[in-house]
């Protein structure tokens, strides 16, 4: 199998993502990238009959044998001053979120 992730292609997407990485750094991630990409195409090689059922974790899903989910239906909430006095912080009738500190990226 041919790279899949050629080093052209790693270091647009690093330098789409602001990453900064070593060379070092860089070679690794690319191969170990690009041996996900030859377990996954293994994995699609593998010829599965057309009558095998689709399964996520080995157990089918069976909708006859599953509870219907339940309707999503809004319900008022008479006392919302009753939430509201578990927050920390309200100001006008809103919960006030503390600001996430952040850096600006170069």
């Amino acid at each position: 199998m041919t790279e899949a992730i050629t080093r052209e292609v790693f270091d647009h997407l690093v330098n789409l993502a602001a990453l900064q990485l070593s060379e070092e750094q860089a070679e690794y991630l690319r191969k170990q990238l690009n041996n996900q990409l030859k377990a996954i195409n293994e994995l699609a090689a593998i010829l599965i009959d057309a009558d095998v059922p689709i399964s996520l974790h080995g157990v089918p899903f069976e909708a006859a044998a599953s509870a219907k989910p339940r309707e999503d239906v809004w319900q008022k909430y008479e006392d919302a001053a009753e939430i509201l006095k578990q927050a920390p912080q309200i100001e006008d009738g809103y919960i006030v979120v503390p600001d996430i500190p952040h850096t600006e990226l170069k």
